[in-house]
């Protein structure tokens, strides 16, 4: 199953900075004296409070587990995890040293800016096969991608967010918040419009307050931003912004405000305080698609979209504290509104 890549090594700099990221690497699978499969699997930041990237190892090596059980015999799958750190301007030069060590038949990875990083790398190694989730590129025979239909994410916490705020305070502007971590073309033409699309559903007069962190780990910027919105209005708030979504969230529950959690399933992080959670199966893409590659029946070249329909995006309805934080009417209009994006009488494409 190897991939030999046939391209010439990059340049000094590159090797010189796999050795910088080299204690990062996880091994997590023992080798033998038989050659298998090694899946790299490359975090655009750091795994540790970063429940997306979790989830993404976590269904690479449930896929290795599942197939390297199933051929027993033959070496294990190897999964190699490499963490890229939150400086995004290093993740290009990371990833390239990762691909120029030739040791990995397929590399994994996730975020919507990695598809650019990866047409770079690609044209010094082109037969380094890579599977990227969160982003979208078409038309690279060695590279296959998976896009979160995040319209629909958005919409959905947008749709609540609205419906909460109308319930706690008619008389406040209707004003819902999203306080983000950086500005990216998701987050511009997809998360804040599809955010504002789901409040103006409830109500048509619906704005929002958008404001910047400026990184993916400051919470005091966050919390400062996020009082700033409650005290103009906000009743209610998306975090997007990593790490920093602390901040955001000691805010509201100081100020009796209401928090819209993204990616996960944000009930259990303060309850009472979270009162929607509109999520990505990660560990699920994750663990499917590298099942197919390791079964050979993925298809490289193609970038494909997957949304509620097909049970990658979703929005948590049976969690008891949402069950306990939010009213029945309110829940059973956002039921409705989710079924109708199920069933496609909702269409919302990206």
């Amino acid at each position: 199953m190897k991939h030999p890549v046939t391209a010439a090594l990059a340049p000094i700099a590159a090797a010189a900075a796999l050795s910088l990221f080299s204690a990062c690497v996880k091994r997590d699978a023992q080798t033998n004296s038989s050659p298998g499969t090694s899946i790299g699997v490359f975090v655009p930041g750091v795994m540790s409070g970063s429940p997306v990237y979790e989830m993404l190892v976590e269904g690479v090596r449930a896929a290795a587990d599942r197939y390297s059980a199933a051929h027993a015999g033959t070496a294990p799958v190897e999964v190699i995890v490499i963490e890229g750190g939150y400086n995004q301007a290093e993740w290009e030069t990371k990833l390239t040293a990762m691909t120029a060590s030739r040791s990995y038949d397929l590399i994994v990875s996730s975020n919507p800016s990695l598809p650019d990083i990866v047409s770079h790398i690609s044209a010094q190694f082109p037969d380094q096969y890579f599977l990227l989730l969160d982003g979208q590129l078409e038309g690279n025979p060695h590279v296959y991608t998976l896009r979160y239909n995040q319209r629909e994410q958005s919409y959905m916490a947008g749709y609540m967010a609205a419906l909460v705020s109308e319930a706690a305070d008619r008389a406040s502007p209707r004003r819902v918040g999203l306080v983000a971590a950086q500005e990216y073309p998701v987050m511009n033409n997809v998360i804040l419009p599809g955010f504002l699309e789901g409040a103006r559903a409830v109500h048509s007069g619906y704005t929002v307050d958008f404001r910047i962190v400026g990184n993916w780990y400051d919470a005091a910027k966050a919390g400062e931003l996020a009082a700033d919105m409650i005290q103009g209005g906000v009743r209610v708030l998306l975090c997007r912004a990593g790490g920093a979504n602390e901040g955001g969230i000691r805010a509201a529950d100081e100020a009796g405000a209401r928090v819209i959690w993204f990616d996960t399933n944000g009930y259990g992080i303060r309850p009472g305080i979270v009162a929607g959670s509109s999520v990505l199966h990660q560990n699920q893409a994750a663990y499917t698609q590298v099942l197919r590659y390791l079964e050979g029946t993925l298809t490289f070249g193609i970038a494909e979209t997957m949304g509620v329909r097909e049970g990658y995006v979703d929005f948590i309805q049976d969690d008891p504290v949402y069950i306990e934080t939010v009213s029945p009417e309110l829940r059973e209009q956002q039921a409705s509104m989710i079924e109708r994006i199920r069933s496609g009488t909702l269409a919302l494409p990206l």
